[in-house]
């Protein structure tokens, strides 16, 4: 089938059809459990919001070159990125702007205060357990960020028996891999230690088209990583963990084409940290205390920038068994932010806090269940911000079930935004930014059968007062200013599924959407109409034989729709062979036909790239 999915312009009308028929992702199955959809433990099974779950075995699988990438593949989200792995990258969560999702690492916000949202391109992979996705608002749960969504990041963790777990790997492109980890357990305690790092002598970052920077030069990237996480079982019902982990990436880019012999740098360093006691105190009451920390530093030679941001978190949740079938949730944060950046004008250093309650309802009564979800958050900037979720759904026959939502989120204005020259605070007397406001509603079907299962979510999510960089008068910049000027309306149905035909196991996803400005009514800059991915993948004997295709269609570059962006289908191979219990060969080859293709104008994207891999896991 590849001709077809590889036809000029036509490569959706397959993915409609396969969609349809059989789709979604085989790893959610319903008694995988998750947290991300309302902060407490809950079986797929019961999980009204529109969810997937990525696993360990998933990443190892695919080999993707990074998180958004995995995220791309997997259905879940538009990515856009300048170049190769370690170019500015994007991820759009339901058509909404890379800032408007939130992400976590073992529940620590990431984010920058500079650009806003999570940098995509420090973000590790390597010490990745499992992800979550969930699509769409979920600020009545956590705050401020989770307009389009919520991505949270679980790491490797120890178990009960001893393990290492070896890789290496090599490919075309120069690319090389090595990653190493100890997982295990003494006496209480339970330990995961684990390093990575890889590299590339890469591409070609832009094209041609790139006026400006365009350098016929090849732009690599290396990458190191290294976790530590440790856990201790302090008593029945009492667990205390510590997580430490650190990326850094250092990557290569074309500045300007008038400085041809330059060689342009971006460092980028993300590190979370955090301390945790979760604690069972009677069958029906549950506590979890946690303090942690992210900082995102971003630095770029020879032309200078340098921006560092810290978010501190210190959170109290909990979940308390009212009666059966009945819980409430409830939690108390306090979150701070701080940037250091030359362009902040409060002595190049910017600082706000957060402090938050909410509650949340639980119900499960026969073929029903509901829930219910509130929360306050007062800014130190601009004041109080409410925000509520209300859901339900309804088993309307055996593995049928009708499901819907209601709410409304926020996006506090980044400390940049507020305090840079082009932000409020650079001209007294100008009032402050206001948070970017979401209001979103959503009706699905969610069915399953044995191996069979299929959803389909159908959702309209309006943001108003969304922050642009507009014309000058706000701010002390003659250029221009940012202001609460725009609105925009994601609308769009999401289908996801799988089944199982003759011992090969399918998954397809398929999206229809169609985010906008509410002004003009065009399109939002590199967001498409169409979106789709087939996965499938096969076991015979002692060899794992996989295939998957993304597609994606056409787009505009720019706000203003005259710049358009081309349509894409990638074709992706993998095979793996279980040489011993302990020893197991990979293939991968991604975008197989070397398709030409940008996510961004002026940016060119990997070629087709093949990766040997060896991996060893010993039980010590």
């Amino acid at each position: 089938m590849s001709h077809v999915f590889l036809a000029a312009r036509r490569p959706l009308l397959a993915m409609s059809v396969l969609a349809v028929a059989a789709s979604a992702h085989a790893q959610n199955r319903l008694d995988t459990v998750v947290t991300t959809a309302t902060r407490t433990p809950q079986k797929l099974s019961e999980v009204l919001a529109d969810i997937t779950v990525i696993t360990r075995a998933d990443i190892e699988r695919q080999a993707v070159a990074s998180l958004a990438d995995l995220l791309r593949n997997n259905g879940c989200a538009e990515m856009t990125r300048n170049g190769g792995p370690a170019g500015t990258t994007s991820v759009y969560l339901r058509g909404a702007d890379s800032r408007h999702t939130l992400v976590l690492i073992d529940g620590v916000k990431v984010d920058s205060q500079a650009s806003g949202g999570a940098s995509w391109q420090g973000l590790p992979l390597a010490q990745i357990e499992r992800v979550e996705v969930l699509k769409g608002p979920a600020s009545a749960i956590y705050g401020s960020d989770a307009v389009g969504g919520v991505v949270q990041i679980f790491t490797r963790k120890g178990g009960r028996s001893t393990q290492a777990d070896l890789g290496v790997a090599a490919g075309n492109l120069g690319v090389y891999k090595a990653d190493a980890g100890l997982f295990g357990s003494a006496g209480i305690f339970d330990y995961a230690l684990s390093g990575a790092f890889e590299g590339s002598d890469g591409f070609n970052a832009t094209t041609p088209d790139s006026t400006f920077s365009y350098v016929p030069d090849r732009d690599g990237h290396r990458k190191r990583q290294a976790l530590l996480r440790v856990g201790a079982q302090l008593g029945t019902g009492h667990r205390a963990e510590a997580l430490l982990m650190r990326s850094h990436t250092r990557g290569q880019y074309d500045g300007s084409r008038s400085r041809p012999l330059v060689d342009d740098i971006t460092q980028q360093d993300a590190d979370a940290a955090r301390l945790a006691w979760t604690a069972q105190w009677t069958p029906t009451l549950q506590t979890q205390l946690s303090v942690g920390e992210s900082r995102d530093r971003y630095e770029t030679a020879p032309s200078a920038y340098l921006t560092e941001t810290r978010v501190r978190n210190v959170a109290l949740t909990g979940a308390y068994q009212l009666a059966t079938g009945q819980q409430l949730n409830f939690s108390a944060e306090r979150l701070e932010d701080k940037l250091e950046n030359s362009g902040v004008v409060t002595g190049g250093v910017g600082e706000r806090h957060r402090d938050s309650a909410g509650l949340g309802y639980l119900l499960t009564a026969g073929a029903l269940n509901v829930q219910a979800h509130v929360r306050h958050d007062r800014d130190s900037e601009f004041g109080g911000v409410d925000t509520g979720t209300l859901m339900a759904g309804y088993e309307v026959a055996a593995g049928l079930r009708v499901v819907g939502s209601v709410g409304n989120a926020f996006r506090a204005p980044t400390v940049y935004q507020q305090a840079s020259q082009y932000g409020p605070l650079s001209k007294p007397g100008t009032s402050l930014l206001e948070p970017e406001r979401g209001r979103n509603a959503e009706v699905g079907l969610k069915w399953a059968s044995g191996p069979h299962e299929l959803a389909a979510t159908a959702y309209r999510n309006r943001i108003s007062n969304l922050i642009v960089f507009g014309g000058p008068g706000s701010c002390r910049d003659m250029y221009g200013c940012y202001a609460n000027v725009a609105k925009a309306r994601l609308q769009g149905v999401s289908l996801n599924g799988a089944t199982q035909l003759a011992g090969v196991n399918l998954r397809a996803t398929l999206d229809l959407q169609k985010p906008t400005n509410e002004a003009d009514g065009k399109l939002l800059a590199r967001r498409a109409k169409r979106l789709a991915t087939v996965q499938a993948d096969t076991t015979l004997g002692a060899w794992t034989l996989g295939a998957g295709v993304t597609a994606t269609g056409a787009r505009f570059d720019n706000a203003t729709n005259t710049r358009k962006l081309g349509g894409y289908a990638l074709l992706n191979l993998s095979a793996q062979v279980a040489v011993s219990r302990e020893v197991k060969l990979q293939l991968n080859v991604d975008n197989l036909f070397s398709r030409a293709y940008q996510t961004a104008y002026g940016y060119a994207s990997a070629p087709m790239t093949a990766l040997a891999s060896l991996r060893w896991t010993p039980r010590l």
